[in-house]
């Protein structure tokens, strides 16, 4: 490990970044997003628009403006029009509704929430409800009225003058709240700076080699940091084009590669396991097919599974990225840059520089090479992790005890800097890309008048991340079926929270103090009497 503590290195805020694209090349094209092209000053003269249109409605330096929508120019435009002048930007999950952007609006304080139109009634059903909430922008028309808050359209609110990038802004301030899954409470927002975003941006590109010459196209949501750092930000920290699409499609893909001359894809470990099991096409499409493609050179989808990782090298002849391991609060943790090989099991090497990567026991003492603990880290670089919990100072302190933050998280390292992932959090799940606190759906699933008692928990999944489970117990004499459960979710949740498997039980296994033994129904899994909403024929809205 280098024997540098701490390393100086360059800090940035993302106007300063987006004004020297302005200075250098300001008319090429920069962002592709769902077919609309953007160069730097098609972003700076409408996030400007945007900045100045906030301004108006009272929106200062430091306050939060919340997003609801699928990826969409309008998308990256209020993310861009927020940061530029200061303001935080808070981007919430498109599938979010009642209690879970409830939280989320409230919590993060935001004084605007700018929504897709046929997302409005989700706004509709709480807005009331919110103090802070004063104004509400709606793209398009929206699908139900909006009482409380000022209603504004987007187009009008566009029509100011611009604003041009705020340079007074530092790389330190902050400029994007990011919430991550609860385990035994609501999500926190994770206070990201200007700075973050940048280094972020240049670790990922380090690790692909990432070029002026190359194109990175993702279809992960403009809600998640992913697609924030590695296309908007990392286009202009190492240059070149990036594209971002609405939705990802294992037919469609060669042929968006083509439209986009895509060179890197930055995709999730699901999407990565369907291309490599696409039975329609055994290897890339090459010249004289239709969708025939010969500019990708990388394929980037961390984790991922070992065999996943050498059935994309074989099949389509790229480069993969798929050992790594970082969390929204510290990325990434470890990597493995092109040339360095990963090994079966590992997550890459520990990113030494940027990061000072250990393995304690429950009493913050480190542990010896190849021993089990709990992953913990501190940066080696200013502003290159989060700044915090927004309004959550003991979770703060909690997590960065003895000046180290606490993944919670059980790994080991080897002897050759190869960070093992073991275990997750107990009650911590991800699926489809989505971190999920099990704490808040089985709040919200307790509301349910046929349900007593209720546990929500992982069910290992052939998409290489979880299933959900829940396993309750009804009311005295109540005639709750699993289906009838399932649907009633589908109006409560969003649809990646949704449980794959119902299971109704007399009592829940509990230790002798009285508390649910989460891990026995873990081991269990899928038993005879579970229900599989997947196999059942249900029907329900997915989005």
């Amino acid at each position: 490990m280098p024997d540098r503590v701490w390393i100086p290195s360059e800090q940035r805020s993302l106007p300063a970044l987006l004004q020297a694209r302005l200075e250098s090349d300001p008319d090429s094209e920069y962002l592709d997003v769902t077919g609309t092209k953007f160069s730097a000053a098609d972003v700076a003269d409408q996030a400007g628009r945007f900045a100045a249109g906030i301004a108006q409605l009272g929106v200062q330096r430091g306050d939060r403006v919340a997003t609801l929508m699928e990826n969409a120019p309008e998308g990256m435009l209020s993310w861009w029009g927020s940061v530029l002048n200061g303001v935080i930007c808070a981007p919430i999950n498109s599938a979010y509704k009642g209690d879970y952007l409830r939280h989320q609006l409230v919590d993060s304080g935001s004084h605007v929430v700018v929504v897709q139109g046929d997302l409005a009634s989700r706004v509709a059903a709480i807005a009331h409800e919110i103090e802070c909430l004063e104004h509400v922008i709606v793209i398009g028309e929206p699908d139900a009225a909006i009482k409380g808050p000022k209603v504004h359209n987007w187009s009008e609110l566009l029509s100011a003058d611009p604003i041009a990038p705020n340079l007074d802004v530092g790389p330190a301030d902050l400029a994007t709240f990011i919430y991550t899954g609860g385990t035994t409470g609501p999500s926190k927002g994770c206070m990201l700076s200007h700075n973050y975003s940048a280094g972020l941006a240049d670790q990922i590109s380090l690790c692909w080699r990432r070029t002026p010459d190359d194109v990175v196209w993702s279809a992960l949501p403009l809600f998640h940091f992913n697609a924030i750092s590695v296309c908007m930000v990392g286009a202009l920290s190492t240059g070149g084009r990036a594209a971002v699409s609405g939705k990802f499609s294992v037919s469609g893909f060669w042929a968006e590669m083509n439209r986009v001359g895509a060179t890197i894809v930055s995709l999730l470990g699901s999407m990565a396991y369907l291309l490599a099991n696409d039975d329609d096409r055994a290897e890339m499409p090459r010249s004289g097919t239709a969708e025939a493609n010969t500019t990708l050179r990388l394929i980037g989808a961390a984790p991922m599974p070992m065999e996943i990782d050498r059935q994309l090298r074989e099949r389509f002849g790229t480069d993969v990225f798929s050992g790594a391991y970082g969390l929204t609060e510290a990325s990434l943790v470890s990597w493995s840059p092109i040339g360095v090989e990963n090994r079966a099991n590992a997550a890459g090497v520990i990113n030494d520089e940027y990061f000072d990567v250990r393995i304690f026991d429950d009493g913050d003492n480190e542990v010896p090479r190849n021993t089990d603990g709990e992953i913990v880290c501190r940066p080696k670089r200013p502003h290159v992790m989060f700044e915090g919990y927004w309004g959550n100072d003991a979770a703060t302190v909690k997590t960065n005890r003895n000046y180290w933050y606490h993944t919670g998280d059980i790994g080991r390292i080897d002897d050759d800097d190869y960070l093992y992932f073991v275990d997750r959090k107990a009650d911590y799940l991800r699926r489809r890309g989505e971190n999920i606190s099990s704490f808040e759906v089985e709040k919200i699933v307790m509301r349910h008048d046929g349900i007593v008692d209720v546990v929500v928990h992982a069910v290992p999944s052939e998409m290489t991340e979880d299933d959900l489970k829940l396993t309750a117990t009804r009311t005295s004499g109540s005639t709750l079926t699993e289906e009838e459960l399932f649907l009633w979710c589908v109006e409560e949740l969003p649809y990646f929270a949704l449980p794959r498997y119902v299971e109704f039980r007399d009592e829940l296994p509990r230790s002798p103090v009285g508390r649910v033994l989460k891990r026995v129904l873990r081991d269990e899994g899928v038993t005879r009497t579970t229900w599989d909403a997947e196999s059942s024929g249900v029907k329900y809205d997915k989005r």
